[in-house]
């Protein structure tokens, strides 16, 4: 595979130090760029929030109306190559639609189903043929896709599929039999990227289309929130299907799949910035005009450090999906497109930050979560009636923990990737954690001059010691039956989860203010410096589980206090900086860094 100079290894963050020039930051947006992100925002608000009502009564008339409307503005085929019909757009602008496209609810959802997971397999593994046949209707709106992969009685364990697909005896076509559930779109798609197992054993997938004899639905699933999108299960009954539409090898279907699927734990993310800085709008408007003790709720303390925790997660959340969004696009920028192994070098693309991706996906996830929660505490019993659209958020933002991976799943899979990376050399995690058990001996806690930044570089780099630290004992302790231990691991992921949290908020805060000098940048500062603190909290709490959890005695005391010195930093008073930055926001009315 073609590299980019010094392109970042993924998983990397947690053994190097990054350097803010290494980094994507909102910041560094091209004007084309966020005239992209602004032509999303005003199609939503011009075009599909006028019809909210409809869309969410299940419209999908209207809704496919508007997906064609979409595609007409080129925002269905942005990933698609130019020369059959897309936009062919850098992967900054992609996630830029797929942010601006939140407020739209459940259409941002339909919309993201079919330019994402359902049409990007054939744009990345499909064949020249299928490109050609597919990929224009697709990119216009004139077709719609769906992704098929969880099944009645395989979500999580998707490799534990019963659909199968049978060889016909001339061997022009598969027969599959089986059934899909929980399938987005699939009430109106025409094109359906279903996986089955030929011969019962050889994961594959294939392209179905809605004409297919013995392809229907099942009836619409009645569900907690996103109720304007269609939800159904699909049906395959004798579905024959030919061989040409086959999609990738015979038994590689895994690599489309979980591959697609990284993807999409990315672009979920970028949905959850977009849907949180509308929560923060929609808050901090509605506590300026709402007045209790015949004072605005922006008055009150409690309400102002709601707004700016709401904030700093949404800001730590942005700052990590676009320093992803920048590592994809420099390795996809890596591909040659005349290689005879351009497949390969895809799934070599994808999988090098499939770490990235999961972390992107529970932070933000969670964090959406907090901060749609903490939107309809601050509109209090008007938060709970659909009157209110802090409302249906709420409900709506549930689905993201289960969505592309239920997060459970995601965080055993962030320590297995970095340590299968470890495995294959492609990291120097173990080197790294020898080198750590003769830093620590001689340990010294920095001097710190009292700057902001550097104390917050100063906490990362000793919490990228305490994950090596617990990392390695755990590895010591367990070996390969570390597999097993799931709540290890969950630990583990969540010192990398925080990790990658607190970096992405610091590198940006620094970029900004080497750039725009610290009094422009003091926002960010600000809301580095309380990511970093509360992040670090979560690392010490984390490593201790783990070190109580696999050592004891002596050694228990020993590693403790080696924690002791890496947890030495000066306090800093946290309530003073969020009241600082709940009043940027309460004065900008909406998010702002």
């Amino acid at each position: 595979m073609n590299q980019v100079p010094n392109i970042v290894k993924g998983g990397s963050f947690v053994l190097e130090d990054v350097t803010p020039q290494q980094v994507f930051t909102p910041e560094d947006m091209t004007e084309e760029q966020r005239m992209i992100a602004t032509m999303t925002a005003e199609f939503i608000e011009k075009e599909v929030s006028p019809q909210d009502e409809q869309i969410e009564g299940q419209n999908f008339a209207m809704l496919v109306h508007y997906l064609k409307q979409a595609g007409e503005l080129g925002l269905l085929g942005a990933e698609v190559p130019e020369e059959y019909g897309g936009a062919d757009l850098d992967q900054i602008s992609a996630m830029l639609i797929t942010e601006n496209m939140t407020r739209g609810s459940s259409f941002a959802l339909s919309h993201g189903a079919h330019v994402g997971i359902g049409s990007l397999p054939i744009v990345l593994f499909g064949t020249e043929a299928q490109k050609q046949k597919y990929l224009p209707d697709l990119a216009t709106g004139k077709k719609i896709a769906a992704y098929c992969l969880t099944e009645p009685s395989s979500g999580s364990d998707a490799l534990g599929a019963k659909t199968t697909a049978v060889l016909s005896a001339d061997g022009k076509s598969y027969t599959l039999n089986g059934t899909k559930q929980y399938i987005t779109n699939a009430g109106f798609a025409d094109v359906f990227i279903v996986y089955a197992k030929v011969d019962g054993e050889k994961f594959t997938a294939f392209i179905v289309d809605k004409e297919t004899l013995g392809v229907s639905t099942g009836p619409e699933e009645r569900k907690m929130g996103i109720k304007g999108s269609s939800t159904r299960s699909l049906i395959l009954e004798e579905a024959e299907v030919s061989i040409e539409n086959t999609l990738g090898e015979i038994g590689k279907g895994h690599l489309i799949a979980f591959n697609i699927l990284n993807v999409g734990r990315y672009k979920l993310a970028a949905g959850c910035v977009g849907t949180s800085k509308w929560v923060i709008e929609l808050s901090v408007k509605y506590a300026k005009e709402r007045k209790q003790f015949n004072r605005p709720l922006t008055q009150f303390p409690l309400i102002q450090k709601k707004l700016a925790e709401m904030a700093i997660r949404a800001y730590a959340m942005e700052s990590m999906v676009f320093r992803t969004g920048g590592l994809l696009e420099q390795a996809r920028q890596s591909i040659d497109p005349s290689d005879s192994d351009v497949t390969e070098q895809i799934v070599q693309t994808l999988e090098e930050y499939a770490l990235e991706c999961s972390i992107n996906k529970v932070y933000a996830s969670e964090a959406l979560d907090f901060i749609a929660d903490e939107g309809v505490q601050i509109h209090g019993g008007y938060g709970y009636t659909e009157d209110y659209l802090v409302e249906r958020i709420y409900r709506d933002a549930r689905i993201n923990r289960i969505f592309e991976g239920t997060n459970e799943i995601n965080r055993l899979l962030i320590p297995a990737t970095l340590l299968r990376k470890a495995m294959k050399g492609e990291v120097p995690l173990f080197a790294a954690v020898k080198q750590l058990q003769e830093e620590l001996i001689a340990y010294l806690p920095p001097t710190l001059n009292g700057d902001p930044l550097q104390i917050a570089q100063a906490m990362i780099y000793s919490a990228k010691k305490m994950f090596l630290l617990a990392g390695g004992v755990a590895v010591e302790v367990y070996q390969q039956r570390l597999e097993d231990e799931q709540e290890i691991l969950e630990s583990l992921a969540d010192m990398m989860i925080e990790i990658f949290a607190m970096e992405s908020a610091y590198l940006r805060a620094c970029k900004a203010t080497e750039v725009d000098g610290a009094n422009k940048a003091s926002q960010k500062i600000k809301m580095t410096t309380v990511c970093v603190y509360e992040s670090f909290a979560k690392v010490e709490q984390k490593i201790k589980g783990v070190l109580a959890a696999v050592s004891e005695g002596d050694s228990l005391r020993m590693q403790l206090s080696i924690v002791n010195k890496l947890v030495r930093f000066p306090l800093v008073n946290l309530i003073s900086l969020k009241r600082e930055i709940a009043q940027r926001i309460i004065e900008a009315e909406r998010y702002i860094t």
